[in-house]
């Protein structure tokens, strides 16, 4: 009979455990987290550099387990074992914009930086360190800007089913989506993006965006019809005309920030109800 009463603890004791384990908001991922880029204000210090590699005769791009060259060496102090993030400054060659501030507010928010990936150091010479690629984001080139590693938080995700549809105006400070991390100009769950809000205005990793949409802006590219909000002709019409803040907002999904700087943040899409667009706006949960 004790066997037994220890046999049926034991398996509560377990199965409260999995329970448990299943219940506990999901961590953002480490290439979620570490392969996101950002955006900044301030230059990034760009002295030391990916010069060269294995194979350079006939190799342009690098990647996770090739070895790579950077300037700097034992005139440096680099010792082996020694860990570096590799970045690129990148913009959208297209230079199209997709809503009608989406330049200006991309150039205030400043630069827009790729993490490549990161390099640890395997060998060390007087003024040059070979080092292997450990975590490959993006490919690696000739000149991409390395820096010292430095760990990222790695935040806790909600439960998505908690997610209000309909929530009401949070009253805390709104922005918009101005730039995605693939530069594609829609996305959804799983997707990067850059938002014009950051430390400056109390944002810090850990923190949700409710992501939002009014109707009746004519200010994206997308087409839009004026008045198309509550009327088309020959497919119906209210009976008065409300304009793009007389209706209620759309509330398309929430996102994670990820990163984050004095003028911008990197968010990751939690969760999405429909497609999201750069020229969305959000607001601070």
């Amino acid at each position: 009979m004790r066997a037994k009463l220890t046999a049926v603890s034991l398996f509560v004791f377990i199965g409260a455990g999995i329970c448990s384990a299943q219940t506990a908001p999901p961590q953002a991922s480490y290439s979620t987290v570490y392969c996101s880029g950002f955006v900044s204000d301030q230059r990034v210090p760009d002295a030391t550099r990916l010069v060269s590699g294995e194979q350079s005769n006939i190799k342009i791009m690098f990647g996770r387990g090739d070895y790579v060259t950077i300037n700097r060496g034992q005139d440096k102090g680099v010792r082996v074992g020694d860990r570096y993030s590799v970045v690129r400054q990148e913009s959208d060659s297209l230079q199209v914009n997709w809503f009608k501030w989406q330049a200006k507010l991309m150039k205030a928010m400043g630069i827009h930086y790729v993490d490549a990936g990161q390099l640890r150091v395997v060998n060390v010479q007087a003024k040059t360190a070979i080092a292997e690629v450990s975590l490959s984001c993006d490919y690696m080139l000739r000149g991409d800007i390395v820096l010292p590693f430095q760990e990222r938080p790695e935040p806790a995700f909600k439960d998505p089913s908690a997610f209000d549809h309909f929530a009401p105006i949070s009253g805390k400070p709104v922005a918009m989506i101005v730039e995605s991390k693939d530069y594609q100009q829609s996305a959804g769950q799983g997707n990067t993006f850059y938002v014009n809000l950051g430390t400056e205005r109390g944002v810090k990793v850990g923190d949700y965006f409710r992501i939002f949409r009014y109707q009746g802006t004519l200010a994206e590219l997308s087409p839009q019809t004026k008045g198309f909000q509550d009327r088309l002709y020959g497919f119906g019409s209210s009976p008065g005309r409300y304009n793009w803040n007389d209706l209620p907002r759309e509330v398309l999904g929430e996102g994670l920030v990820i990163n984050v700087s004095r003028n911008s943040s990197t968010v990751f899409v939690t969760y999405s109800s429909a497609d999201i667009y750069t020229g969305d706006y959000i607001e601070i949960e």
